[in-house]
């Protein structure tokens, strides 16, 4: 019985159809913890949004400032957390994945049978501006080069399926498509870079030249609107070495930006060859906290229970089995959970709690929850918190400034209390000369912005794509050119030493540049007495280390005597080096974005310093013409400063409230939506 999301098993006679709205049951953790994050960034959203709101009503923004509100709330929007899930064939992995996920749809969303089930990467989410359907790459992209994620962009490369929610047999019949293989030469698989994986493509007999049967798809993209998925997970499930080893894009981009893998091991083979190949060359590196995202599924447990063995004797094989593959794996045993998916599928279909608890799905999915949710909203939480107070304290240093201002209007007025016409000239003629003094400093300052302006446009062409494309196209063309081994290796070499001084290069202006805007900045306080500002420096030290991550993956995946000597080299070699392009672009983009931000940011203060110290230089001589004019306007104008100021203070106050109310919003520790615990 699917009693998680409220469904019925889907038969022949019960269809989903896409009306449905499932609801949610307190019996899944790992579904009301799901709905609880989504509900947290929908809660957190709805504060940022107030505070845009109340920034614009009291005229504290700007286009700046709205844009980078509206690029805040669209990373909430998007958010996704990515689970990747990795193992060898016949492990069960589409069998657990259906336990996890998609028991409630009353059948296997994922096919999985005996065999190769998954033989293309697939990625299940739900984007609501499509229609339910399954996106096919086909295999003969891989000849081209582009990554996947270029593709991506355009769909009549893709070959689409409906997948028809109200007839269950047509949607497995669309979804079995994944698993669909055909029979082509030796030659063509090897221009797919897929020749001589003797375990993958077996040559098949027939005279002429050897055929080998080869996946019908490069990648796969399911979209389906189930309730997970609607709220941002996206599940990858990958098929094992043969891709792995094969397709760059997974090894470079998909694995390492997952939030939580799961390796899947089969409880009847133990941890095997392939597996330790597969683990040791794909998973066991990374950080700390990308170390900590690695669970390890022991799959298959059913098959210890023969009925000959007490319950006890099982449980006993079962942590044995468990010490050896953490042990091999290097892992601690904490991190390996026995599961039998086959049996927690059918008990959830079947409504069978007792096999459900046998089959201890629960306690792995208690570990994927307990886990991957509060790290994924700890790492956005805080994202946003710094985002949400560098853009608020530009907003406080206006309201410092307007107090200030006022201030000092206050304290002149009052100073004129009682003086006589003379007095009121000479403050009259002070502030003037204030005026004067600032426009020259003014006028100074112009020289200094065009030097500005000179050094951020060398920053950004340090780190511009027309920089990457001549690097890229060079070592394309050297690759391509070079018939031996060594020379393979130094046009890598000289590439990602290429990528590093463009960021060596970057770092030199973007310190420059600060230097320079913090002597600006010093030099402007001591002219015109405002508070000093120190402009943050911009670091370089994320974008290095994406490089060094992508350089480690080079040398541990593909920098060895036995890919450089073997497996279609030139295929796969210049595949890698297309994916490690596409990252590098990648990085190249966030990198151009964050140093136009940065730049914006590091100028920012200086523009409203200046438009402050003009109203209030104006606000000043108006108020002192005025009680020139007419000796009754005095205590009218100080009555008027004292009501702004307090005013002014009142808006401070609301500021505060609003930060308040967003880190409520972000470390508010409910475990359940608002809406469960209704």
């Amino acid at each position: 019985m699917a009693r998680a999301w409220g469904l019925k098993p889907v038969t022949r006679n019960h269809a989903m159809s896409p009306d449905d709205t499932p609801k949610p049951h307190p019996t899944r953790e790992l579904a009301a913890r799901f709905e609880a994050y989504a509900d947290w960034r929908r809660r957190l959203s709805t504060r940022i949004a107030s505070l845009h709101g109340w920034l614009t009503e009291a005229g504290l923004a700007d286009p700046q400032v709205d844009l980078r509100f509206g690029q805040l709330n669209e990373r909430l929007r998007q958010d996704q957390l990515v689970v990747a899930f990795v193992a060898e064939f016949s492990r069960g992995k589409s069998e657990l994945i259906n336990a996890i996920f998609f028991a409630d749809f009353g059948q296997r969303l994922i096919p999985s049978a005996a065999g190769r089930t998954t033989m293309c990467p697939t990625e299940l989410l739900y984007d609501a501006s499509e229609p339910p359907s399954i996106r096919l790459l086909p295999i003969e992209t891989r000849t081209r080069d582009a990554t996947v994620a270029e593709f991506k962009a355009y769909r009549d490369e893709w070959t689409s399926f409906p997948l028809d929610l109200a007839v269950p047999e047509r949607m497995s019949t669309a979804l079995a498509q994944v698993s669909q293989v055909k029979s082509v030469p030796v030659s063509e698989a090897r221009r797919y870079g897929l020749a001589e994986d003797e375990d993958f493509l077996a040559p098949l007999a027939g005279g002429g030249e050897p055929m080998v049967e080869v996946p019908c798809w490069r990648h796969a993209i399911i979209n389906f609107p189930h309730p997970l998925l609607q709220q941002g997970l996206v599940i990858l499930d990958t098929p094992g070495l043969n891709a792995v080893g094969t397709e760059p894009e997974l090894t470079l981009s998909l694995l390492p930006n997952a939030h939580a893998v799961l390796f899947v091991l089969a409880a009847d083979a133990g941890v095997t060859r392939t597996d330790l190949d597969v683990w040791n060359r794909h998973l066991a590196g990374g950080d700390a906290s990308q170390k900590a995202g690695r669970i390890v599924a022991l799959n298959k447990i059913d098959g210890l229970w023969d009925g000959m063995n007490s319950d006890a004797a099982i449980d006993a094989e079962i942590a044995r089995q468990v010490d050896a593959s953490a042990r091999m794996l290097g892992i601690d045993r904490a991190q390996v959970f026995p599961v039998s998916a086959q049996k927690a599928l059918l008990a959830r279909v079947s409504g069978d709690d007792p096999l459900l608890t046998r089959s201890r799905l629960p306690e792995l999915e208690q570990a994927l929850s307990g886990r991957l949710i509060p790290a994924k909203r700890e790492i956005v939480g805080s994202a946003t918190l710094a985002e949400v107070t560098t853009l608020s304290a530009r907003a406080r240093a206006l309201l410092d400034a307007r107090k200030a201002g006022i201030a000092l209007q206050l304290s002149e007025l009052n100073a004129l209390r009682g003086k006589n016409q003379d007095v009121v000239e000479h403050m009259m003629d002070r502030v003037r000369a204030e005026k004067e003094t600032f426009e020259r400093a003014l006028a100074r300052h112009a020289a200094l912005r065009s030097v500005f302006a000179e050094h951020s446009n060398r920053l950004l062409d340090s780190i511009g794509l027309e920089a990457l494309r001549t690097n890229a196209g060079a070592t394309r063309r050297r690759i391509e050119e070079s018939p031996f081994t060594k020379g393979v290796r130094q046009a890598m070499g000289d590439f990602f030493a290429a990528l590093r001084n463009d960021f060596g290069q970057a770092a030199r202006q973007s310190a420059d540049i600060h230097e320079m805007m913090r002597g600006m900045y010093a030099r402007w306080s001591d002219e015109q007495g405002l508070e000093r500002y120190s402009p943050p420096p911009f670091s370089m030290l994320k974008y290095l280390k994406e490089i060094d991550r992508l350089e480690r993956a080079y040398n541990t995946h593909f920098n060895t005597l036995w890919n450089m000597v073997s497996k279609a080299k030139f295929a796969l070699m210049k595949r890698f080096f297309e994916t490690v392009a596409s990252r590098a672009r990648h990085v190249y983009d966030i990198a151009n974005r964050d140093a136009e931000g940065w730049l914006r940011l590091v100028m920012a203060p200086f523009e409203t310093q200046v438009r402050e110290r003009q109203l209030q230089l104006r606000r000043r001589l108006d108020s002192i013409r005025r009680i020139h004019g007419a000796s009754g306007e005095l205590e009218t104008r100080v009555a008027e400063l004292v009501q702004q100021g307090e005013a002014v203070a009142e808006d401070i106050a609301a500021l505060d409230r609003e930060l308040s109310e967003i880190a409520i919003a972000i470390f508010d520790a409910e475990i359940l939506p608002r809406a469960a615990n209704g």
